[in-house]
């Protein structure tokens, strides 16, 4: 289901976000196309949405570096395994990493890398041997190991990734079709209701009547039996917002802020208005400057509601994607 664009009628001018839904929207059609190309044996890399499980392990080179691995990255963590045909050791690492990567079941995606044919890629990364892996998340590089490990080390060191993925970044990967092997088949002439149908458009109208109390109970109500539903987590985020931004006082927020450029909860509200007032890239900036110079709570408490704006957005908007790598950049 494409995610409808949000009714956010009420107190304050969400038109920014709004678009932000059909963004997402076209976001979605696109990856749809991209699994379709992918079913076929199309060269694309995977993206967030429904691929086939052989779209998790895919062939990267220099040129298409930066679309497969570091913008891919902000939507899932990326292991980079630099192998070579002539070399034993990785013959038996490459498998290991193939396997444990579908197992994962898109929490994960497998980048391989032929040094012998990619000898920038091998410089930049200062690969001084083979089998070397690399983690990428949010456009940040993690060197993880040389050479072959056992598996359970493997594993450990795969599952502590996506556990940091998912509490630092709010990064749960993609969503994996496993009938999507092979051509994909026709579309249907026309998509049956959903079963969640009659709850979202209650939450529309709660949402079109001002009824925030009702329309975030809607979506919770979706989420408690699909929490993935695509749909109910945008618009619960954004029926949050609403609902955390109907009775503050814009200058007394902003005063706050100017005045308590350190104070977490002063930054956070003022984050909230900026992003109803349409200045995304100005909430998510403050929110990164607030993490760099907090510590211990505060800082949990800052980095959780930038996660949370980034729901609001959606997770394909490049802005998101840039503030992502701005976070992994003050947190590592």
């Amino acid at each position: 289901m494409q995610p409808r664009n949000m009714s956010m009628s009420g107190v304050v001018d969400l038109a920014a976000v709004k678009a932000a839904g059909d963004a997402k929207a076209k976001a979605e059609q696109a990856r749809a196309e991209a699994a379709r190309q992918a079913g076929q044996g199309g060269g694309a890399g995977p993206s967030a949405g429904a691929v086939p499980p052989s779209a998790l392990v895919i062939d990267v080179d220099e040129a298409g570096f930066e679309r497969d691995v570091l913008q891919l990255s902000a939507e899932v963590p990326v292991i980079l395994d630099f192998w070579a045909e002539w070399c034993q050791p990785c013959k038996q690492l490459s498998p290991l990493l193939e396997r444990l990567t579908v197992e994962a079941n898109g929490r994960l995606v497998l980048a391989k890398v032929d040094v012998d044919a990619n000898q920038m890629l091998m410089q930049q990364f200062q690969i001084q041997g083979i089998p070397a892996v690399f983690a990428v998340i949010a456009g940040q590089v993690l060197p993880l190991f040389q050479g072959v490990a056992p598996e359970q080390q493997i594993r450990e060191t795969l599952a502590q990734l996506v556990q940091a993925a998912e509490e630092r970044f709010g990064i749960i990967g993609i969503e994996v079709d496993p009938n999507a092997e092979g051509a994909a088949p026709a579309a249907a002439a026309e998509t049956p209701a959903g079963p969640y149908d009659a709850l979202l458009e209650a939450a529309v109208a709660a949402l079109d009547a001002g009824d925030l109390g009702g329309a975030v109970q809607a979506y919770k109500n979706v989420l408690a039996d699909d929490p993935a539903n695509i749909e109910a987590k945008l618009g619960l985020a954004q029926a949050e917002l609403l609902a955390r931004v109907q009775d503050m006082n814009p200058q007394a927020v902003r005063t706050a802020a100017a005045e308590n450029p350190k104070d977490p909860a002063a930054q956070i509200a003022a984050a909230d208005l900026d992003l109803v007032g349409g200045h995304v890239e100005d909430a998510f900036g403050r929110l990164v400057d607030t993490v760099r110079v907090t510590f211990g709570e505060d800082r949990d408490a800052v980095r959780l509601r930038l996660l949370e704006l980034f729901e609001v957005i959606g997770a394909d908007d490049p802005r998101v994607s840039a503030a992502r790598t701005a976070l992994a950049r003050v947190l590592f």
